[in-house]
């Protein structure tokens, strides 16, 4: 297995790991997570192909469905 998706992996351990947390611990720490998964993303992309990408980004909009949702909301200015 490539280092991509040992990487992909370990995020996917640690992002279900900081889920079970409480929630005043899941900020602080699922917030990295969120920002380092865009790079991770890349890196999968470029080493495996689109394929890789879209499930890897499947993951990673399924993991952080809420925050997206609600980064998305403030974006256009639908916060509340």
């Amino acid at each position: 297995m490539s280092l991509a998706l040992i990487l992909a992996c370990i995020w996917v351990v640690v992002s279900a790991f900081v889920a079970m947390l409480p929630m005043r611990l899941q900020f602080p720490l699922g917030v990295p997570l969120l920002i380092l998964s865009l790079p991770l993303v890349g890196f999968v992309g470029y080493t495996h192909g689109w394929i890789w990408t879209a499930i890897v980004l499947a993951a990673v909009i399924s993991m952080f469905r809420n925050p997206l949702r609600y980064f998305a909301k403030r974006l256009i200015g639908r916060a509340t």
